[in-house]
């Protein structure tokens, strides 16, 4: 079992877990885009939340200004942070908007919300679980697509609550994170999500 909790800090890492919640609202979400509009939505998260961020920490690995892709050193996640707060950003001003995709954009605003208190208790010293933010925010959005859409994904839902679990077991047999961290991290994903929940559930 030692040797397969580490896969779900992996799999679950921060930086897929938008275009996680990208595919559950193609899939499950009452959208009217054609395949080619999917794709290219697709592309864009992909791009924006992948690509550049690895390129970005390939770049900050040579400079020696990260060591690891779980940046687990408290001084190390400053930079990475401010990079993500930028593209979610982006995102919502440029491509994700309300006016087209609003679930999409209450989800990147609530990983907006928590990436910026994630960095506000950083300068305080104080280390957060940014696994249990991603993969706490991705399950009660989960939640509210189901919801909204009258769609049953109980399994899906139940999955990702039993991930929930697993990230956090992984976390620990890792080393990277206490208790404490991880719970601050479950509360700081869940929060946001929950109270953005209300503009369009």
């Amino acid at each position: 079992m030692k040797k397969i909790l580490p896969v779900f800090s992996y799999l679950f890492h921060p930086i897929f877990i938008p275009i996680f919640g990208t595919l559950l609202y193609l899939l499950y979400g009452e959208n009217y885009f054609a395949l080619q509009q999917q794709r290219l939505i697709l592309f864009q998260m992909l791009l924006i939340t992948v690509l550049i961020p690895i390129s970005f920490f390939y770049l900050l690995k040579t400079l020696g200004k990260v060591d690891s892709v779980m940046v687990s050193n408290l001084s190390q996640r400053k930079i990475p942070l401010l990079i993500q707060l930028l593209l979610i950003f982006i995102l919502l001003k440029k491509s994700i908007t309300l006016a087209l995709f609003p679930e999409l954009f209450f989800f990147l605003l609530g990983g907006f919300i928590s990436t910026f208190l994630t960095l506000i208790l950083l300068f305080a010293k104080i280390k957060i679980s940014i696994h249990m933010i991603g993969i706490s925010a991705l399950t009660v959005f989960a939640i509210g697509v189901s919801l909204l859409y009258q769609t049953n994904i109980l399994f899906l839902i139940s999955f990702l609550i039993l991930m929930n679990g697993m990230v956090a077991a992984s976390r620990l047999q890792m080393k990277a994170h206490t208790t404490v961290e991880l719970v601050l991290g479950f509360i700081i994903g869940l929060l946001p999500q929950l109270a953005l929940g209300w503009f369009w559930l």
